[in-house]
């Protein structure tokens, strides 16, 4: 048993989706989150920038006793995942894993779309994962506006319908009959996005597929916190408006986040722990207070 608090890092506001099924799943764990909001979005920045900021953010979650790390953040992980792996004793669950193995479970006709930022489409990441399965095609779509219109707390105006037909027009026409929702801001906007593919399309969700497997690693390693733990959860956001980041939840998950934190980013020392080299994109424990 392990009371330690299970660390989540996104870029923003994101991964609360991941954190929310994580508690749903896991009740009795504490969490620690942090949203890099400061510099968000990650998906138009370079990869290396992007592999910079995350080990930043992890390094600190790591520095602060977490018994686990969580990757809610697609543009990340396709960044830097094996990175993560090698430099920290803890384990390290991500979110393009997940979410690739409900798509091939769940398509009928071996079409698969993948939307996500500019970096993660970029990254080949799922397509790479998909394409291992011979009798799959798949097709992706950056949809950079999406992740902007999620951190402005903007689901459900008219302007969101139409930049997602435009997005999505290429993937329809395509006949996918699977959605990957590549990035953890999308299912915010999945009411739009499910409207634009019609009803015969299935859109696959990484947040609680990771929350599935963040459950199997506590229980295949023996961290699952003691049976009287009582679950706290802290939030921590690196810009300068708490109030902004509280209003941003409020507004997309009601009231389950009471109170963030502010804490500042500053260089650190790569080499402070071994790692490996950046991997080059391809083409088409936690403070609880």
């Amino acid at each position: 048993m392990d009371d330690a608090p299970i660390g989540i890092f996104d870029s923003g506001v994101g991964g609360l989706t991941v954190a929310r099924a994580i508690s749903a799943q896991l009740p009795r764990e504490s969490m620690l989150y942090i949203g890099d909001t400061a510099r968000s979005p990650y998906g138009p920045q370079p990869i290396a920038d992007v592999r910079r900021y995350s080990l930043e953010i992890l390094d600190s979650l790591v520095d602060q006793g977490v018994k686990m790390l969580v990757i809610a953040c697609n543009t990340a992980s396709a960044a830097m995942l094996r990175d993560a792996r090698e430099r920290y004793d803890v384990p390290v669950v991500e979110v393009i894993g997940p979410a690739v193995r409900t798509a091939m479970s769940t398509t009928r006709n071996g079409r698969i779309g993948v939307i996500g930022t500019a970096g993660t489409i970029g990254s080949g990441a799922y397509q790479d994962m998909l394409e291992v399965n011979a009798r799959l095609t798949v097709f992706a779509q950056a949809c950079p506006r999406f992740v902007e219109f999620v951190e402005a707390g903007v689901t459900d105006s008219p302007e969101v319908l139409a930049v997602a037909e435009e997005y999505l027009a290429p993937l329809r026409h395509s006949d996918v009959d699977t959605l990957v929702l590549g990035c953890t801001h999308y299912p915010f906007l999945e009411g739009a996005i499910s409207y634009v593919m019609g009803p015969d399309v299935s859109l696959v969700s990484s947040d609680t597929e990771t929350a599935k497997d963040v459950y199997r690693q506590l229980v295949g390693r023996d961290l699952l916190a003691g049976p009287d733990a009582v679950a706290r959860h802290v939030y921590e956001a690196t810009g300068d408006s708490a109030a902004e980041f509280l209003r941003l939840a409020h507004r997309l998950m009601g009231r389950e986040v009471s109170e963030v934190q502010l804490v500042q980013t500053g260089a650190i020392d790569l080499p402070a722990r071994p790692t490996a080299s950046a991997p080059s994109p391809t083409p088409a424990r936690g403070r609880l207070t």
